[in-house]
């Protein structure tokens, strides 16, 4: 198996903690202890780059011409925690009957689509690199997570989690991980972290919006929308509208995401908390697209990934550092002044991030 200090998952310890203590859910327990059992070393990350940053890598033919297909391969576990599993489906291929691999298969072209499409990044290392899959990883398991070259999705375990290729928001976080990992490669501990779980937010969020062709306002602006079975008291596992209220539960509790620095969550779980205050830099983000209106993916979308891509933005920055970058892209898109770099403006303060 991949090493764990690379995963970047898309369910939080926090949620997988109180999983594994429902006595209510026996099966959903023992799958989020195995699946806490998979992250446990991601607790105390090493901190190596998993590839070079603002690179690019393999997806050049002979000719030095990139292609610009997505070049997708799924593979299947079969039920086993061995990657990569056996191939299931290529490029071009027929559905296959199995909800998962052709799920899979459509959250990566659509995920390839956007960022093609949207900002002329061809695949999410922007060279082409091919997107490669496996489902039915493991027993129940209740996650999914890039691991520096892969997507791996679980089924879930049918009593709090369903299947984790239904929601394209999550294939579109995922992806994402593999996008900072190239770009700006933040350092995945306290608020660097949190910013790189809160860029994973905001880009699957506007992968689902894109091709749903959804603005800012139609969104719902949850992330992980589906995910939970109907005995779960809850509607996402983050909410960028209102962090804090995806889910209440009576078992697995309340979404602990803060919303404002007021609430900011000093911890040293979770690597300091990456998916717990990534909840702030989202409601800005959220914030910022909604006031500046319209679809998101040109507005606050275009900022973050003016951002990201900023030679400005350090593996290190921390929420202050990371709002001034995107203050500036705002001013250099828009115009200094203009709604939009207003809004930006506003988001931060508005979060309490910036005075």
């Amino acid at each position: 198996m991949t090493p764990t200090d690379s995963r970047r998952s898309v369910v939080p310890p926090y949620l997988l903690h109180a999983v594994a203590q429902a006595a209510e859910f026996p099966r959903a327990a023992s799958a989020a202890r195995t699946a806490l059992a998979s992250l446990e070393l991601v607790q105390t990350p090493k901190h190596r780059h998993l590839v070079a940053p603002r690179g690019v890598s393999a997806g050049v033919d002979g000719s030095g011409t990139v292609d610009r297909s997505p070049q997708r391969t799924i593979a299947d576990a079969r039920g086993t925690t061995t990657l990569p599993g056996t191939i299931v489906r290529n490029e071009g291929d027929p559905e296959t009957g199995d909800p998962a691999v052709d799920e899979a298969y459509a959250g990566l072209g659509a995920t390839h689509a956007f960022w093609l499409d949207v900002f002329g990044r061809v695949s999410i290392d922007g060279a082409g690199l091919p997107l490669d899959a496996t489902v039915h990883f493991g027993e129940d398991y209740d996650n999914a997570y890039w691991d520096g070259s892969r997507m791996v999705f679980g089924d879930g375990d049918d009593e709090v989690f369903r299947r984790f290729t239904i929601a394209l928001d999550v294939i579109g976080h995922e992806l994402a991980h593999g996008v900072t990992q190239y770009t700006a490669d933040l350092t995945y501990q306290r608020q660097s972290g949190a910013l790189n779980e809160s860029v994973s937010d905001v880009f699957g969020s506007l992968v689902a919006q894109y091709a749903a062709g959804q603005t800012a306002e139609q969104a719902s602006w949850l992330i992980g929308e589906g995910l939970f079975t109907d005995a779960v008291r809850g509607d996402a596992l983050r909410s960028m509208r209102a962090p804090g209220t995806a889910y209440d539960d009576p078992v697995l509790g309340k979404d602990p995401q803060p919303a404002t620095m007021a609430d900011f969550v000093v911890t040293t779980d979770d690597a300091g908390g990456v998916h717990t205050n990534s909840g702030i830099p989202n409601h800005a983000f959220f914030l910022a697209a909604t006031a500046i209106g319209g679809y998101a993916w040109q507005g606050a979308g275009a900022v973050w990934w003016d951002a990201l891509t900023s030679d400005a933005v350090t593996a290190s920055i921390d929420f202050a550092g990371f709002a001034a970058v995107t203050i500036d892209a705002a001013a250099t898109r828009f115009g200094d002044g203009a709604a939009e770099h207003a809004a930006v403006q506003d988001a931060w303060r508005t979060v309490g991030v910036l005075a």
